[in-house]
């Protein structure tokens, strides 16, 4: 696995803030990430998934490894975003460990998985039993939607809606991770809109 160089570009126009985001997922999360890049924002979206290295250690490797590479100014971000999965306790609190280390940094997760996020654009996401029902009704919102295939089109104006249920469960805020279905992602996105 190769991670591109990221340059900034020289010349007079001013600065942009990075964020710096690791994801499990190689096309759904950078998809999704996509539609908050645009050049007339005041920020920018370094979306780096991990392909095949999905667990905790290597995420948080390949964060580390990028970070030695590049320098962030105080004013980026670095944010790890992965799904709940079947990681256990240890592997996320090496996560959150880290996130908690530097100001800038920052670890989102969504349990069962980034799905779960997504379905928060269009309901309340209650009662979702399993990663697969997740899924199921994900598609019952969006019938093209595939690992690999989102519309972000029809996912962009449910964002704001997606924040606040995801706040809403997420209340009194958790100080690691949900244990249950929920998302800390709006803690990210909240800053991207």
């Amino acid at each position: 696995m190769s991670i591109k160089k990221f340059k900034r570009p020289l010349g007079d126009r001013a600065y942009k803030k990075l964020y710096v985001i690791v994801t499990e997922g190689a096309k759904t999360e950078p998809q999704y990430f996509s539609m908050f890049n645009h050049d007339d924002m005041l920020f920018r979206i370094k979306c780096i998934n991990s392909k095949d290295a999905s667990a905790p250690p290597k995420l948080l490797g390949i964060m580390k490894k990028f970070l030695g590479e590049e320098s962030l100014k105080d004013t980026d971000e670095a944010w790890i975003v992965i799904d709940k999965d079947s990681w256990t306790n240890e592997q996320l609190q090496s996560l959150l460990d880290w996130s908690k280390s530097k100001e800038n940094f920052g670890f989102a997760l969504s349990n069962p998985k980034f799905e779960y996020w997504l379905l928060l654009h269009f309901e309340d996401g209650n009662s979702v039993r399993s990663s697969q029902e997740c899924t199921d009704r994900l598609v019952a919102h969006l019938p093209n939607f595939r690992k690999g295939f989102v519309d972000i089109t029809k996912l962009k104006p449910g964002v704001e809606n997606a924040i606040q249920r995801a706040k809403r469960k997420d209340n009194p805020p958790c100080e690691d991770w949900p244990k249950i279905n929920g998302s800390t992602l709006y803690r990210l996105i909240e800053k991207l809109t």
